[in-house]
């Protein structure tokens, strides 16, 4: 596929392993010493070229040895199972990082498997979004409530699903686990 102008217009939602206010975003180290994220796109509006991508989605988890800058990570990728070949092309293109954009940066810190089709679940609710990508992951969003007053920020807290090798250890992130097969980031 030759490089294409792309547009997307829809919700982004991001989970890590690490605190809130992930230092990673700020080239930072991460709260555990190493990072796990996921990131999961839903298209409301977009295209590749003259492929729609309307109410597509498509993910990408990763496993860093370190801060994300460093390098060294495995990942892996889906895209919705909905996507004709036309779309799964722009898809596959968009996430393995050759159209550029913030897959571009990443794709140069890790091996990426994929992408992989899979059915997906997602609700865009303000405050209380929820994805299930296939057997893969299931990412639930709730607003961060201020300790000491209760009430509900603007921001949100997110729950990542880990390996099921680190899943046993309760860390950051690991409150609704769900059953990733060994396919996944390793």
């Amino acid at each position: 596929m030759t490089a294409s102008t792309w547009t997307l217009k829809g919700t982004l939602m991001i989970a890590c392993n690490c605190d809130y206010g992930c230092p990673c975003n700020v080239n930072g180290r991460p709260t555990t010493g190493k990072c796990e994220g996921g990131w999961t796109w839903h298209i409301e509006s977009g295209s590749y070229g003259t492929t729609v991508l309307d109410e597509l989605n498509f993910s990408i988890f990763a496993d860093w040895p370190g801060a994300i800058h460093e390098g060294g990570g495995q990942a892996i990728s889906f895209f919705d199972e909905r996507a004709d070949d036309s779309q799964r092309r722009a898809l596959t293109e968009l996430a393995q990082g050759r159209a550029g954009g913030p897959w571009g940066l990443f794709a140069n810190t890790y091996q990426l498997e994929g992408p992989d089709p899979v059915p997906y679940q997602v609700d865009v609710a303000n405050g209380h979004s929820y994805y299930r990508v296939g057997d893969v992951a299931e990412l639930r969003v709730e607003p961060i409530r201020n300790p000491v007053t209760g009430s509900a920020s603007s921001l949100c807290a997110t729950t990542l699903p880990t390996r099921r090798s680190t899943c046993a250890s309760g860390g950051a992130g690991c409150r609704n686990c769900s059953n990733i097969p060994e396919k996944s980031v390793r």
